[in-house]
């Protein structure tokens, strides 16, 4: 295959080059800072004191796009409605975060996962009443099969009620099924993209080798990493992400610690370009992209995500990385591939309507009765 040794068209485009979010008038920065990894408890972020210097960094260049969680899951024992798309946990929910934020509203408030057992029209109403009271601004969602989307933002419409104006969605060169609906249904619908997980869990930062044993702890994110180890797909994938970073001819990325000894994020000095940036300035390529969450455990990891806006790929380099990541039609579309962890946020012993028994029967979620 040819391969483009030229240096990648340079762009002036930074954090407080903000864009509108959907249809709307909101503008957020280009890079959405996600705030997963602040915080020890689930033993994937930082401490108070690191990540506040990287919600500085981030604040300090002009970023104004933070998500944040702030559910209590323990709740969810004492209280069965504590979790899902209904009235009730919405309202409860939402006038707990606030209070925890010590704010008066939210600019976003994201429903996150279609858990088929709210009526699509009770939870677009009930989103409709918190933002004419002033609690919430725009409502956006996460997670959510394309037919749910269009039939929700189509009755939204239809009845005067707020739509959602942005999707997060996973989205990556290994995981390009949001391509198939989902990304043709926001184009129709007017709603921003936010792909989440674009670094495949850490995959495509070039961490992992085929040579290495991986032996990791079994938490969500490692489990991730050997199920994306055994398809040699993958690793074509990442080889040919390393091998645009090393064609191309810019300064070399400050390296903190050696390879083998490195920390997500920092990239070794041999590969030119942080691989991290590729993946991530080809997501910010991509058609309906509006802007990519990213997660840092530190300034580095920050600043290092912060050099995709420096650039872009040339079309060469594009249709190499499209080529190759190309899917193959039998992969099962996001967000049904995810469907049988949904349990985790709702609990096992709820009712799913017997309308949806082949999903709750497939993935082995939920009850029917």
């Amino acid at each position: 295959m040819a391969q483009d040794s030229t240096s990648p068209v340079k762009t002036t485009k930074a954090l407080d080059d903000y864009v509108l979010l959907g249809r709307s008038g909101l503008r957020v920065s280009p890079l959405c800072l996600g705030a997963l990894t602040f915080g020890e408890q689930r033993g994937l972020g930082a401490n108070k004191e690191e990540s506040k210097k990287v919600f500085d960094l981030y604040y300090e260049k002009g970023g104004n796009f933070i998500v944040n969680n702030t559910t209590v899951q323990k709740e969810r024992r004492f209280n069965p409605n504590f979790g899902g798309n209904h009235r009730k946990s919405l309202v409860e929910n939402l006038d707990g975060s606030l209070k925890r934020l010590n704010m008066s509203y939210v600019d976003i408030l994201y429903v996150h996962v279609y858990e088929y057992r709210t009526p699509i029209e009770e939870f677009m109403r009930s989103l409709d009443d918190v933002v004419r009271s002033g609690k919430v601004l725009y409502v956006a969602v996460s997670d959510i099969p394309s037919w749910a989307l269009s039939r929700a933002n189509t009755m939204a419409e239809l009845r005067g009620w707020n739509p959602f104006i942005g999707l997060q969605t996973r989205y990556n060169l290994l995981d390009r099924s949001l391509e198939f609906d989902l990304q043709p249904a926001c184009a129709e619908l007017g709603i921003g993209i936010l792909p989440w997980s674009i670094v495949a869990d850490g995959f495509l930062t070039g961490k992992y080798k085929r040579e290495t044993n991986i032996n990791l702890k079994s938490d969500y994110r490692n489990r991730s990493i050997i199920n994306y180890s055994k398809d040699e797909k993958n690793w074509q994938i990442l080889d040919e992400v390393i091998a645009i970073s090393k064609e191309i001819n810019r300064s070399p990325v400050q390296i903190a610690l050696p390879y083998k000894k490195r920390k997500f994020g920092i990239c070794p000095e041999k590969y030119g370009k942080c691989p991290e940036i590729f993946r991530l300035n080809w997501i910010q390529q991509k058609p309906g992209i509006t802007s990519p969450l990213i997660g840092a455990r530190t300034v580095a990891q920050l600043e290092e995500n912060l050099k995709s806006l420096e650039f872009k790929l040339t079309p060469e380099q594009m249709k190499r990385l499209d080529d190759v990541s190309q899917p193959t039609g039998r992969e099962v579309p996001f967000p049904y591939s995810m469907t049988d962890s949904f349990d985790v946020f709702i609990g096992k012993n709820m009712q799913v309507p017997n309308k949806f028994a082949p999903i709750a029967t497939t993935y082995n979620y939920g009850r029917l009765y």
